[in-house]
């Protein structure tokens, strides 16, 4: 039993020993170090179809980062702001979710709260052309956080559509991203 050919013995979890637990830690090691590096390909799968917009979603998420950047922002802010809608191509009904799913480990729960609930947010510059409730955001009314989304929301992303606004390069944000994803608050939970 035990390790042979850089392979676990096991076929079932409850079968594997601490060696070989320890043994696969190791193995997972390069996907935490590649993680970011992922994420970012990730977020260039959004450049091209414009989906009606003057601007692809990779450009959006640019310069909603950008704006983030330039009113000065905190790090993990701007990271946030940055891949926002990285899911939007694997998860187009919830991008959140997904979004956040990838970020919970490293940003921060208030974040991670409007990242969660952007869409709705955002929701109140057209749903009401949608036939919505353009006031959906309104059940977080009484949330400590609401204010900060609806200026997230306002200042940043429902602005950032834009072809003429001068976008940072994603080479002026990648640094941020390692950082942030070099962080491993924790390497599994919820």
């Amino acid at each position: 039993m035990g390790i042979v050919n850089d392979t676990v013995s096991f076929t079932r979890m409850d079968q594997g020993t601490e060696e070989e637990y320890r043994f696969l830690e190791k193995k997972f090691e390069p996907l935490f170090i590649s993680l970011a590096n992922s994420v970012l390909e990730l977020l260039k799968q959004l450049k091209g179809d414009r989906v009606g917009y003057k601007i692809d979603r990779y450009e959006h998420s640019l310069q909603a980062a950008t704006r983030a950047y330039r009113d000065g922002a905190d790090e993990d802010t701007i990271v946030m702001t940055l891949l926002h809608d990285v899911g939007d191509t694997l998860a187009p009904e919830n991008h959140c979710e997904l979004a956040v799913a990838i970020l919970r480990p490293y940003i921060s729960d208030d974040n991670l709260w409007i990242l969660k609930h952007h869409a709705v947010f955002q929701g109140y510059y057209y749903y009401h052309h949608v036939g919505r409730d353009r006031n959906e955001r309104d059940r977080y009314r009484d949330h400590p956080l609401y204010q900060r989304a609806v200026d997230w929301c306002e200042k940043w992303d429902q602005v950032s559509f834009d072809p003429d606004y001068d976008n940072l390069p994603l080479e002026f944000f990648e640094p941020m991203v390692q950082k942030v994803f070099a962080r491993n608050k924790f390497r599994y939970g919820d």
